[in-house]
């Protein structure tokens, strides 16, 4: 059979990425290795290195994967205009609301990863900072400056941190509801009626 087409190619690396990013969101990294990805796909093991040259590059398209979807994705949110302090949070709140958005379970299995990689722990890190520098710019844009802008972008960080770590699971409007408070918390000002019911229209 030839798959050397370009769509066809495409469409098997990804199935590879995603059987291995299903194995390693529920198993861990351990699990993430060749035979038992062929396995789980029905494919020969072979099949695997038309797409990857070995298995460390299948790892790092994970990580690829995380660093695009989770922290790329914050910093777009904490870029997205907007007229209000409150309403540029409710931006980023939406991204600890909506799965499709931001990827919780994916960055647990990356932490856990990184215990034993330094090289991935000197990747959180620098994602992290990244992250952490973003939401201070959103409270820099709207005038917290120097430690209170720090501070609180660390808040916000470490709040949504502690949900996933913590595994809290609550319905998408309790937590939308609960949202609103933390923008309140967060900004030290509350956010407008029009803002909250936008904001809650959203994840409703």
């Amino acid at each position: 059979m030839n798959d050397a087409s370009p769509s066809r190619t495409r469409a098997s690396r990804e199935i590879w990425l995603n059987a291995a990013y299903d194995l390693f969101v529920a198993e861990g990294i351990e699990a993430v290795k060749i035979m038992p990805l062929a396995k789980k796909l029905n494919l020969t093991r072979t099949g695997f290195y038309w797409h990857f040259k070995n298995l460390a590059e299948l790892h790092d398209a994970i990580i690829d994967i995380w660093q695009t979807r989770n922290t790329g994705i914050i910093i777009e949110r904490c870029k997205t205009p907007a007229q209000s302090l409150c309403a540029a949070l409710f931006n980023l709140i939406d991204c600890w609301i909506d799965n499709n958005l931001f990827d919780a379970p994916l960055d647990l299995a990356i932490r856990n990863w990184a215990r034993s990689d330094a090289r991935l722990q000197a990747l959180i890190k620098q994602s992290d900072d990244d992250r952490l520098e973003a939401v201070k710019a959103l409270f820099e844009r709207f005038g917290r400056t120097g430690e209170a802008a720090h501070y609180r972008a660390l808040t916000v960080i470490l709040t949504q941190t502690g949900y996933y770590s913590m595994h809290v699971s609550e319905p998408r409007l309790q937590r939308a509801i609960a949202g609103c408070h933390y923008a309140e918390i967060f900004a030290g000002e509350a956010p407008s009626q029009l803002e909250m019911d936008a904001f809650l229209d959203r994840h409703r």
